[in-house]
């Protein structure tokens, strides 16, 4: 069982810290990186530093136009999800202390949407994310790099009764079961989302489908690294 082609492009803008562009298949997003002196409030007697995510989809990403969210006075629930979601995977790897005083914000949208987006945002992001910890110290602002591994993310689901790696949007709108695993380096799960669309599934189900997702995020990550030798 094959993923989608994975292609990734860093340094895809020059006015943000580090940008990756990231496609899956047909699903671009671009993951964009500022670093703002400060922590929030809630961190300031804290000897740490802090990361957040934003996510959006452009109106045109998918096949109609849609009103953007900013005009609507607040965003979805869908968005707000996995908003949290991308960050907690980035948290996950990072030691917020070594990057103390400092708050990363990490941008992600989507120009085209053909399924995975939220998974293309967390793995496009971590890349992002070693790229800008690198140009801090160098700069003179951190001292070691709070990034203790690379995480990717992928899509893993029962479509027509078989197993399928990486949904594209057709399959997913077929799946009768439709995971988003998120995964560590060194292969510690970060978060399973799991639904059972149009069919229940079981304990052995959900073991193949966590392994199929492990096999593709294996892959994910080898092609992080490559990407980083670039």
């Amino acid at each position: 069982m094959k993923k989608r082609e994975t292609r990734i492009e860093r340094g895809y803008l020059k006015n943000y810290a580090r940008s990756v562009m990231i496609e899956t298949g047909n699903t671009k997003v671009l993951c964009a990186i500022t670093v703002q002196e400060g922590v929030p409030g809630f961190l300031r007697d804290k000897a740490q530093g802090w990361l957040t995510a934003e996510y959006a989809m452009l109106p045109c990403s998918s096949n109609e136009r849609f009103r953007r969210e900013v005009n609507n006075g607040k965003i979805t629930g869908r968005t707000a999800e996995i908003q949290r979601l991308i960050g907690r995977s980035l948290r996950a790897v990072v030691d917020l202390e070594k990057m103390a005083g400092y708050t990363v914000l990490v941008d992600c949208d989507v120009i085209q949407a053909d399924g995975g987006t939220r998974t293309a945002s967390i793995t496009g992001a971590s890349i992002a994310l070693y790229d800008t910890f690198t140009g801090m110290i160098a700069e003179g602002k951190i001292l070691e790099n709070p990034l203790s591994e690379m995480v990717a993310a992928i899509s893993v689901g029962l479509v027509d009764g078989e197993y399928k790696l990486d949904l594209d949007y057709e399959s997913d709108s077929r799946a009768e079961v439709d995971l988003n695993v998120v995964m560590t380096e060194s292969g510690k799960l970060v978060d399973i989302q799991g639904t059972a669309e149009g069919a229940l599934f079981d304990r052995e189900q959900l073991n193949k489908m966590i392994d199929l997702a492990e096999q593709g995020i294996r892959e994910l990550i080898a092609e992080q690294k490559e990407a980083l030798k670039k």
